[in-house]
């Protein structure tokens, strides 16, 4: 099958992308510093896309995302900690388990809409934070301490992947199913759309990314607690997919990075830095209410493919 323009701009541009951040690295000109802030873009991005496929691809409102997270995160540092496995294995069986939770979850719970899964997926996420806060084997609320392995190159493998998958699986007959929900749940339906499936299929796949992004974020850190995955950052990641515009990949994705860069450069200012965060966040969605890229992707703005542009 002959893959669009679109796709090959996409992985020249994350080449380049990587090779001059690489070489910046090994030339010695970002520091520690850059590289965490970098590192820490790259999970964002992977948390902001993975929940764009349930929100702005299936319009399910989800906010339990960080519980995936902390499933991904924990489980992964004990393939590498308790274990002995290579972080390779580590990062997958993160992302596999926190899969799984995500199916086990969507099952029952993506029978509800609106604020009914909403406060069904908080649940479950708060669920998980108090297993992992008492149970000892992982270090209960102290925390487990884990080896700092993560690097440039995992982190951006992690976001290329977790791209690529996601577009593709808008794009497949899946996808518009998907979008068939988000748009009129009761049409799909009527016209023979397994909701349900679709419903589970896109959340399983979230929950798998979110995983991921939590196994990367664990081994960047030297340690990982439970309060690190609270309801508060589920609404962080919710953040991220409102302001990039619901339904927008390109979007979620700038608004993580713009985020992240504003985060980090307000850290100085710890007494008013939520003040100014949430001063961008106001002044954004007064001037621009349906995100920074409402449902369009950046590739509309160029003439790829098909006449309108074709989406990534």
């Amino acid at each position: 099958m002959k893959k669009s323009k679109a796709f090959w701009v996409f992985s020249v541009l994350a080449l380049v992308i990587y090779a001059v951040v690489q070489g910046l690295i090994s030339g010695g000109i970002l520091d520690l510093y850059y590289q965490n802030i970098l590192v820490q873009m790259c999970i964002n991005i992977m948390l902001a896309v993975s929940l764009h496929i349930i929100i702005g691809i299936t319009g399910q409102f989800s906010i339990g995302h960080a519980g995936f997270m902390a499933v991904g995160a924990y489980f992964s540092a004990i393939a590498t900690m308790k274990l002995g496995l290579p972080l390779p294995v580590g990062l997958l069986l993160g992302a596999v388990v926190a899969a799984l939770a995500g199916l086990l979850v969507g099952i029952p719970t993506l029978r509800l809409k609106g604020d009914y899964l909403a406060i069904a997926t908080l649940g479950f996420a708060e669920i998980i934070r108090i297993i992992f806060l008492n149970v000892d084997y992982v270090g209960g609320a102290a925390g487990m301490v884990v080896m700092n392995m993560t690097t440039w190159t995992y982190a951006f493998a992690g976001v290329v992947i977790t791209i690529i998958v996601i577009s593709n699986f808008t794009k497949s007959r899946h996808g518009r199913g998907a979008i068939s929900i988000r748009e009129d749940e009761i049409a799909a339906d009527a016209m023979g759309i397994n909701t349900t499936y679709y419903k589970v299929v896109a959340f399983t796949i979230g929950s798998l990314f979110a995983g991921l992004a939590g196994a990367i974020y664990a081994h960047n850190f030297f340690i990982i607690q439970p309060t690190t995955f609270n309801f508060l950052k589920s609404f962080d990641i919710l953040i991220y997919v409102v302001l990039g515009g619901l339904g927008s990949l390109s979007g979620s994705v700038i608004a993580a990075i713009f985020l992240t860069v504003v985060s980090a450069y307000l850290a100085n200012f710890p007494e008013t830095r939520m003040i100014i965060y949430s001063l961008v966040l106001i002044l954004v969605m007064l001037y621009r209410p349906t995100g920074l890229m409402g449902t369009k992707e950046i590739t509309s703005l160029f003439k790829f493919g098909k006449k309108g542009g074709t989406k990534i």
